[in-house]
Parts: C-alpha cells; structure tokens; sequence
C-alpha cells in the first residue's frame, strides 16, 4: 500500500468518525473569572510565560504529530520561546483593558501549544484544532502576593483549513493572527474585561 492510498484511507476513517459524532470535544474553559469590580483596580506591568523543560516539541511533518508543542509559522528555532511569546503578547494586549491603580503581574505556565502543522493545514478540510493549555495566576507587582489563582485555562479553537485558510491566508491571516486574536478574546473574559468566550466544539483534531 503506498504512502498516498495510506493517507486517503485514513482521511475517509476519519470523515466517517467525523460525520458519525465520534469526533473528540475540545473547549475554551476555566473556573469562574475574576470578579470585575477585583479586575477594574489593577492595571497590567508584566507578562510572565513559562515552558517547563519537559514538554515535548515535535518538528514531525504529520497530520497529527504527537507532542505538547507543534508550531510552524515562525522560522525553525526555539519553539518554546516562539509559542511563549505569542501567549505573552495576547496577555499583554488583553491587559490593556486593566486601567486601575493596583499594577500586577500574570504568570503563565504552559501546559499544550498544539497548532496545526502545515501538512495538516494542506490537506485536511472542516477539520484541525489549535489547542492551547496553561495555568495562570495574578500577583500584585510590588509584594508578590497571589491576587487571583493559579487556574487552569483552556484555548482551544476550530482551526482553518484547505481552501478556506488558503483564502484567509490571501486576505492576511495567518495562524498566528487567528490564535492570537482567541487568546486575547480569552485573557478579556477571565479578567471580565470582555464577552464570556467560553464554549465547547467537536471535530478532528489533536
């Protein structure tokens, strides 16, 4: 059986699990957020992120790859230091919102940065999940003191594939705007500063 033949069977399972309701669930979630009347005293100083040394970095050219972190958009390097910078400046333009006079720090650490690999992206259709997971905790600035967690927060999103991210793409999208753009979305509603973004989808994905 060739590579190609392999890959077409494995994508017909998948569109039937997919069209039989078998596909996982996948949420943006977290415990309730800060209460707005806590969240409209402090205002934002600094972004901490944390990868811890043990999660798994894949560079595998698969559909699926098996790891904690999957990330393509930017130039081969340090994928911890890319993913964590994505996640800081979501928190950071999040933070903007926070006008009070109490300055505080949030501390990320991640727990899954799972985006979709380009393989995926090309080949698959009304499939594919960004899949972000953290733990994150506000402290205030000058003492240190745990203001607000830590709590565990999940991002996940529908990601863009096929036809329809290539049209996105050609309009200026990229994977990194799109992340972003929930992360942000996210952050706003667990310091009640936005929407409530939290919901549940199903689809294929990792």
């Amino acid at each position: 059986m060739t590579l190609k033949s392999i890959f077409i069977r494995g994508a017909v399972v998948a569109s039937a699990l997919f069209l039989a309701g078998c596909a996982p669930s996948f949420y943006t979630r977290y415990d309730a957020p800060v209460a707005a009347e806590v969240s409209r005293g402090w205002r934002l100083a600094d972004v901490n992120v944390t990868v811890p040394d043990a999660l798994v970095v894949s560079e595998k050219k698969s559909i699926f790859p098996n790891a904690d972190i999957v990330w393509r958009e930017d130039p081969e390097g340090d994928r911890k230091a890319q993913v964590a910078a994505i996640i800081a400046n979501a928190a950071r333009v999040a933070g903007r919102d926070l006008k009070g006079g109490q300055p505080v720090v949030i501390d990320i650490t991640l727990v899954r940065f799972h985006a979709l690999t380009f393989e995926a992206e090309n080949r698959l259709s009304n499939a594919g999940v960004h899949n972000i997971e953290f733990n994150a905790q506000i402290r205030d600035a000058r003492t240190g003191e745990v203001l607000f967690g830590p709590k565990f927060i999940e991002a996940a999103l529908p990601a863009f594939a096929g036809q329809e991210m290539k049209a996105r793409r050609a309009r200026g999208e990229t994977q990194k705007s799109q992340i972003t753009a929930h992360l942000v979305e996210t952050f706003r509603g667990w310091f009640s500063t936005g929407a409530d973004p939290r919901n549940e989808f199903q689809r294929l994905g990792g």
